[in-house]
């Protein structure tokens, strides 16, 4: 399914007791590709990995931090509340301020960008790109992948995080030095994730390389690639613009702590 085809995505969320409701996200022309990509993923190609309690619904701590809500409302607060771990922090994507809840503690929202590709441009080219080795890196080396992301956005990447989708690195003398990959899918997206480059190795335009492997790697299998940057995040968003991705809007993320 193409969400610029169908810009109307409807889904049924059913609690614990076998009661449905009905979810309705309306999408116009020029209007953010996905308000809410956790909960869309989680709805649709990552259900596998839902947890679901009431109005709530996560993936699991160790796969990714994230989580969403089907309605800012204590009650809804309460579901998520009710599927985390003591001490335990997720983000959560809201227009508003979340809803209080006596046990949750929130952080001010941070700005998030998202881009996509554009399915009729060409992809771009990515120089340097003959003379660098890249090697899919498999689940068996998620310590590598956690300790190398944790440089730049520590805590986001998790030891499951790999699930999510296919992953691509760059290693000198055995060490992973740079890698990128999926995480959340959503119909024919797929979120180029993970892009991350040891400080001793930046400025080698291993980046674009990365991120064009797994373009190439969409195109080829009739997927689209769209991507999140912080909205503060200027070099990467120039980066991300003169490969030819364009801007489809903004959200904010709450970061959400349950407390101890």
């Amino acid at each position: 399914m193409s969400t610029d085809e169908h810009p109307t995505v409807i889904a049924e969320i059913e609690d614990r007791n076998g009661t449905q409701t009905h979810l309705f996200l309306q999408m116009s022309a020029g209007s953010i590709l996905f308000p809410n990509p956790p909960l869309q993923a989680l709805l649709e190609n990552h259900a596998h990995l839902a947890k679901r309690s009431g109005k709530a619904m996560k993936y699991p701590r160790e796969v990714t931090p994230f989580a969403a809500i089907e309605e800012n409302s204590p009650h809804a607060f309460e579901s998520l509340f009710e599927l985390m771990e003591p001490g335990e922090v997720t983000y959560i994507i809201s227009d508003t301020h979340p809803a209080v809840f006596p046990g949750l503690q929130y952080d001010p929202p941070l700005g998030v960008l998202q881009m996509a590709y554009p399915r009729e441009l060409a992809l771009p080219e990515a120089p340097g790109s003959e003379s660098v080795t890249l090697e899919p890196i498999p689940c068996i080396e998620a310590e590598d992948m956690v300790a190398l992301t944790d440089i730049a956005f520590p805590g986001f990447f998790r030891r499951r995080t790999c699930e999510m989708g296919s992953y691509y690195g760059i290693r000198d003398a055995g060490r992973l030095v740079a890698m990128c990959g999926e995480r959340m899918a959503i119909g024919d997206y797929r979120e180029l994730s993970g892009l991350c480059t040891h400080p001793e190795y930046r400025g080698r335009g291993y980046a674009p390389i990365l991120m064009v492997r797994l373009m190439q790697n969409h195109r080829a299998a009739g997927l689209r690639s769209y991507l999140h940057v912080a909205a503060n995040n200027t070099n990467a968003i120039a980066l991300y613009e003169k490969m030819g991705f364009e801007h489809r809007g903004e959200f904010q993320l709450y970061r959400v702590t349950r407390q101890v």
